[in-house]
């Protein structure tokens, strides 16, 4: 073997890289300095340091200097910068600073915005970590992908994502999904046959590469490249980690933008037109009023608030265990109202243990939990030896070789690599003392395929090689093989399965499915010396050996959740593999259904009917047995064609499609394949269907703060308006000038806006029907509220304005003015932490963001009133502390308005 210090020079130099498909494997490994048994620690600890962790590049970031330049970057504050600039032309020099001190200020709100937004992504992302199946000091373990280093060897199996460029040591059936690379949309075929010619990527059969997907099959494999040392790392690409993407969402705010902006460039321009023509203003005054009206009523930094709240409930929903791969899809979650959900793992813990165990020897009993291989097994209530067993002894290696998975000990607990079901199996039969590393002594594993969900089996081929003799391994749906088997196992002979024998065998599994238990049925063939592969036989004359039935008990909160879902509106829909009788045994323990007989569609009645009957079922039925993946991609097809906005949760590679088409495809990202996450919208980073309840929740709660937030902004806006077109109409002089609005609306919108983003579920967002997928964010139902708001607004302002006006002056009733405005709009702050809810039942300190928005935007608006110099700058008139309590009190009728509309309109429903 060559030394450490020679595993750099091979690694960077391109020409032995190139040259890697082209060595025999054990030449490879030699020039890693590894063994098929894996590194030590040790070495991975100095291979690190050497090489870094396994990373693509990340894309280099704006400096915030460069950032904080951006915020300048928008068409609004070039009219504000052509505002500063004439002001300063015409001498104008109180406006023209302020006008540059409101630049100044929006630019940090806007640069803190997008700090907040850009650490809330970082922080989602840390969720997000793909794993391995790595040897290390000679044990199968699971480690985050970012440690794999050049010379660790990787198991991979069908729904993996290749964690780094590996050479293939061995490998049985072997497909890659390579688009991500090369483009090609058809899976490659891969072995561990050496290539003697130079040969251009898409052609090393013998490597596979970072970021291509397993879809069938597994290997063997040796990592050769790490991070940016990859071909994926060479060409800059992707991982395709969290990114934004158009979203009808996002065409609702760009629509939302664009009708407020037209909506205030009308009002500027009939601001212009009464000022100038009706009531002959100067130019050079009615030009900056309007621009300062102008800016004041366009939301410039709605999108940017938006922004942030999608981003701080991306990241509130992943400390819940649901974390979004898609910003926008949060939105389309708040309006799901069908889950499509499979049973293991999502509604039960995903412990499977083996309990029962029945063969022509009887029923027996298993003790023991989780995954722990300690148990005792119990025939008539009497503890037995099971090796005493032929049949059993048969049915523990079928468990143990037809299999997988891998079983790790970790810090004193147990815990699974691979299928559950399989790791069920591989435990069982450790309790019986029977290891897999003993029974490969004497049996050889010539071919291996993994379960099918289309055929509901998974083979082995085996050389028994004492007796020379092979046998075929099934293990699967208990209808297919007791259908299949000819004979069945007595003692340690083969006996022929009478018809009678056959329903016997089929009740008993029928009846434990009934109590809620998973069956699996064991069988196999003698197949002829030459076969080598599972193709080479069929699936027919088998013998019979016995049955598992396992226990997956339902997750104690999913109960819970069900009810929390219906009384949402949002149906549940059980879309199961499992028998009938399993289905609907777990439908009962989570109150998915109350009936003793539900109705229960499975794989063989669909097939039979027409796309009417099909449709109609759909509608209808709640659980669904047996059903591939093909049919559960045509039942979201359908239920999507009825109008319904879907969930479908899902695992396995054969789960894509579905999840894909689903309007949000779930993910588990405890027992799911890297296909299956890729191709979700949402990953369950604890699998547990109650997330799912809570991420739609969450969904919910944010499409509400998000309306609230805009409602907010508009009717403020709207207020404005109002009030600068009133007092032009009716011959006042303007109330305020261009640098009070532009103060307003720097200290009342930014803060506010995004104070109402923290707003939290109230206990109402699953009491609400689901949303309609074309719902507006401003409703009908939003801009009566909106309106008379706004008109209470403007009668405060105009009335303290021409109250101060006639007593005491121009500069004392500006200052009235402003005080009214910027308290109304405070005031209606509380108001719009819901629109239906009393701010006396939700609490005024329960929102403590907005309650500290409230008290800074107060503060700087007696700033501007009352401190020396500033008040001059805003030519204002300070007010005494009688006629200050008398202002904020008359603007305090907002929120009763607001109280007392919300009252009317919502307290009988």
């Amino acid at each position: 073997m060559k030394k450490e210090g020679n595993i750099v020079d091979n690694i960077i130099n391109p020409e032995v890289e190139d040259e890697i498909y082209q060595k025999p494997i054990k030449e490879v490994l030699a020039c890693f300095s590894t063994l098929e048994t894996g590194l030590t620690t040790p070495d991975t600890v100095k291979r690190i340091r050497r090489y870094g962790y396994n990373e693509l590049p990340q894309k280099k970031k704006d400096s915030q200097f460069i950032l904080f330049l951006k915020q300048f970057n928008s068409p609004l504050i070039y009219i504000l910068v052509l505002a500063m600039i004439i002001s300063f032309i015409f001498k104008h020099y109180v406006d023209g600073y302020v006008i540059l001190l409101v630049l100044i200020l929006n630019a940090v709100i806007g640069f803190v915005e997008e700090r907040k937004a850009e650490r809330a992504i970082d922080s989602l992302k840390k969720f997000i970590v793909s794993y391995a199946k790595v040897f290390r000091d000679e044990v199968l373990i699971k480690l985050p992908a970012r440690q794999l280093v050049p010379g660790d060897i990787i198991l991979l199996e069908e729904g993996d994502k290749v964690p780094a460029d590996c050479r293939i040591i061995h490998s049985k059936n072997l497909q890659t999904q390579e688009s991500s690379l090369t483009g090609e949309s058809l899976p490659e075929s891969k072995s561990a046959d050496i290539l003697y010619h130079k040969s251009p990527l898409g052609d090393r059969t013998n490597m596979i590469f970072m970021s291509t997907l397993v879809v069938s099959g597994h290997a063997k494999a040796v990592v050769v490249e790490t991070g940016k040392s990859t071909e994926v790392g060479k060409i800059a690409s992707s991982l395709q980690d969290i990114h934004y993407k158009e979203s009808d969402f996002q065409s609702k705010v760009k629509n939302l933008t664009f009708i407020m902006g037209s909506i205030a460039i009308i009002g500027a321009f009939i601001i212009f037109l009464l000022g100038y023509f009706y009531r002959s203003l100067e130019f050079i005054d009615i030009f900056f009023f309007t621009v300062a009206s102008l800016v004041s009523a366009i939301p410039e930094g709605l999108p940017a608030v938006l922004s942030v709240v999608l981003a701080v409930g991306a990241y509130r929903m992943a400390k819940r265990n649901a974390i979004l791969r898609h910003l926008p899809s949060i939105e389309t979650l708040g309006s799901v109202n069908v889950i499509v959900t499979d049973k293991t793992g999502t509604l039960t813990q995903n412990t499977l243990t083996a309990e029962k165990i029945y063969t022509s020897e009887g029923l027996f009993n298993v003790d023991g939990n989780g995954w722990q291989p300690i148990g005792r097994f119990y025939l008539k209530d009497k503890v037995v030896n099971p090796n005493n067993y032929p049949s059993l002894s048969k049915l523990f290696s079928i468990c143990s070789l037809s299999n997988k998975s891998n079983l790790v000990r970790n810090d004193g607990k147990y815990e699974i690599v691979g299928d559950p079901t399989e790791a069920a199996n591989l435990v069982l039969s450790k309790k019986a003392g029977v290891e897999r590393e003993n029974l490969l002594q004497d049996h050889l594993i010539l071919d291996d395929q993994g379960f099918n969900s289309d055929i509901k089996l998974r083979a082995t081929v085996v050389s028994l090689n004492q007796s020379r003799r092979k046998q075929l391994y099934l293990v699967g749906a208990f209808e297919r093989l007791i259908e299949n088997s000819d004979f069945h196992l007595v003692k340690d002979k083969k006996q022929k399965l009478k018809p009678k024998d056959k329903d016997a065998i089929l009740l008993r599994a029928e009846s434990l499915a009934k109590v809620g238990y998973r069956v699996i049925a064991f069988a196999y063939k003698d197949i002829p010396v030459n076969s080598k592969s599972i193709k080479d036989n069929n699936y027919s004359e088998l013998i019979f050996v016995g049955l598992v039935a396992m226990k997956d008990p339902p997750r104690l909160e999913v109960k819970e959740a069900i009810e929390k879902a219906k009384s949402a509106g949002i149906r549940i829909i059980l879309n199961t593999g499992d028998h009938k009788a399993t289905a609907i045994a777990i439908a009962r323990d989570i109150g998915l259904t109350s009936l003793l007989s539900p109705k229960v569609l499975t794989e063989s009645d669909l097939e039979i009917m027409s796309d009417v009957e099909f449709s109609k079922a759909v509608s209808e039925v709640d659980i669904f047995a047996r059903v591939t993946p093909s049919t559960k991609l045509k039942i979201i097809t359908y239920l999507q064609k009825q109008g319904n906005i879907v969930a479908m949760t899902g695992d396995g590679v054969n789960d894509a499609p579905a999840l894909k088409k689903a309007d949000i495809g779930i993910s588990m990202g405890i027992i799911g394949t890297d296909v299956a996450r890729e191709s979700s919208e949402l990953v369950l980073a604890d699998d547990n269907f109650a997330t799912i309840v809570s991420a739609i929740e969450e969904g919910r709660v944010v499409f509400r703060n998000i309306r609230n937030s805009s409602s907010y902004l508009v009717s403020t806006n709207v207020a404005e308006q109002i009030t600068i077109i009133s007092s032009l109409l009716l011959m006042f002089p303007l109330p305020l000038l261009p640098i009070h609005f532009l103060w307003m609306n720097l200290i009342t919108d930014g803060f506010n806006g995004i104070s109402l983003s923290f707003e939290k579920s109230h206990q109402t967002a699953l009491k609400q029907p689901p949303k309609k997928r074309n719902e507006k964010i401003l409703n009908k139902e939003v801009i009566p509220f909106i309106l008379i708001v706004g008109i209470i607004m403007s009668i405060s302002t105009l009335a303290f304005f021409y109250y101060f006006y006639s007593n005491f002056g121009i500069e004392k009733a500006m200052a009235a003015a402003f005080i009214s405005m910027t308290m109304c709009q405070l005031f209606n702050l509380f108001n719009m932490r819901s629109l239906h809810k009393s701010i006396f039942k939700l609490g005024l300190t329960s929102n403590k963001y907005a309650l500290y928005a409230f008290l800074a935007s107060f503060t700087l608006m007696i700033l501007a009133v009352y401190l020396p110099l500033v008040n001059n700058l805003f030519r204002f008139n300070p007010l005494s502390f009688l006629e200050l309590i008398m202002i904020i009190s008359s603007s305090s009728l907002v929120l009763v308005v607001g109280e007392v509309y919300k009252f009317i309109r919502y307290s009988k429903k």
